[in-house]
């Protein structure tokens, strides 16, 4: 795939989701279903690598980059990632100032929603992925529970979850990779 055009697709991502894998319907639909440079597999290993690493989560357009076209596509994927808080400084500026006007707030209050309903379609594709046997089933219904009922760090709840995976595969539960 073309370097420009991958760094414009991912750039697209990041621009319109405003909340980190609020971008995975637009990567999945325009990278895999479209262009089909990546799988979705990839796109789910891409996750997981992001959200078990430290960092913010969008980061996880750098390891899609990386997935589609090596180093070339990761470069491509972090200026994707980079270029809206580049672009986003003086819009804050702009908006700092107008913050309680009440058209500002209602326009941020929609962006926060539409990223919100992303976030569920997004994890839609994942699941269907992810959740292969009853073993990741309960996990990700008790992470779910775990989420919605306590103030318990999330790094806490994926520790967990990959450690019960581990134990379940250890005890031949689950094979270790689906």
């Amino acid at each position: 795939m073309n370097i420009v055009l991958l760094y414009l697709i991912l750039l697209k991502a990041t621009c319109t989701a405003f909340a980190g894998l609020a971008s995975l319907p637009v990567v999945q639909d325009s990278l895999v279903a479209h262009h089909h440079a990546l799988t979705d597999k990839q796109l789910n290993e891409a996750v997981v690598i992001t959200r078990s690493s430290p960092g913010p989560v969008g980061l996880y357009v750098v390891s899609v980059g990386y997935f589609v076209a090596g180093i070339p596509g990761a470069i491509a994927g972090w200026l994707a990632m980079v270029t809206p808080a580049g672009l986003i400084i003086p819009l804050v500026h702009l908006v700092g100032r107008r913050m309680e006007h009440p058209r500002v707030r209602s326009v941020l209050q929609t962006v926060v929603i539409a990223s919100a309903g992303l976030l569920l379609a997004a994890a839609i594709p994942l699941a269907r992925d992810g959740l292969t046997d009853p073993v990741t089933i309960v996990i990700a219904l008790v992470s779910l529970a775990l989420l919605f009922t306590t103030k318990l760090d999330t790094l806490w709840i994926i520790l967990g979850a990959a450690l019960t995976s581990l134990t379940a595969s250890a005890i031949g539960a689950v094979p270790l990779f689906h």
